[in-house]
């Protein structure tokens, strides 16, 4: 890698890290705690996972100081540490395999995947505040099942999945117009 891809990968690294803090002190979001679901939360941590593992780790890591910053509960900032465990394992998977994102059905699949890694690890987080009480009485009164598989795993599956799209849609001209060595090329129309 050539010194000057590294200071591309180094800039682009850097603005990913500012939209991650950025988006979750300005744009809308809906909370209903255990669940927030802010729009484009994880457009920049996704963006990150197509360029390199190293970059997933350090944008995802990163984004979550946005959460606490902008005065987020523990249990969310603490999901949106858990970010780093689908975006490091999304970018080993594009590593691995350079193929992924070159059909929308792969892409898809890969998506799904992604998805359900991390909603799992957003569900662990909050069973662990649910079990020792550390949630407000009203995720109790609505049981596990509402509060936590369904508000923050399914809503996360669904969250991760209209992210994705969004970051497809930025990523597929943008790594045309900077050309960096990166994990993910979209190759279909």
């Amino acid at each position: 890698m050539t010194s000057t891809n590294k200071v591309k990968i180094m800039t682009i690294s850097a603005l990913l890290c500012a939209l991650g803090i950025l988006i979750p002190m300005y744009f809308p979001s809906i909370r209903v705690e255990p669940a927030s679901y802010t729009l484009a939360s994880h457009v920049p941590v996704i963006i990150a996972m197509f360029i390199s593992p190293a970059v997933a780790a350090f944008v995802s890591i990163v984004s979550s100081i946005g959460f606490f910053i902008a005065g987020f509960p523990l249990v969310i900032v603490l999901r949106a540490l858990t970010h780093f465990i689908f975006a490091l394992t999304g970018a080993l998977m594009l590593k691995k395999n350079r193929q992924l994102m070159h059909s929308v059905k792969s892409t898809s699949l890969f998506a799904v995947i992604i998805s359900f890694i991390h909603a799992a690890a957003e569900v662990a987080i909050v069973t662990y505040f649910y079990w020792i009480n550390g949630m407000p009485i009203s995720f109790y009164e609505k049981g596990f099942l509402i509060s936590v598989i369904l508000m923050v795993g399914v809503g996360t599956v669904l969250h991760s999945l209209l992210d994705f799209s969004i970051a497809v849609i930025v990523w597929k001209p943008l790594h045309r117009i900077v050309p960096v060595s990166a994990n993910a090329r979209i190759d279909y129309k």
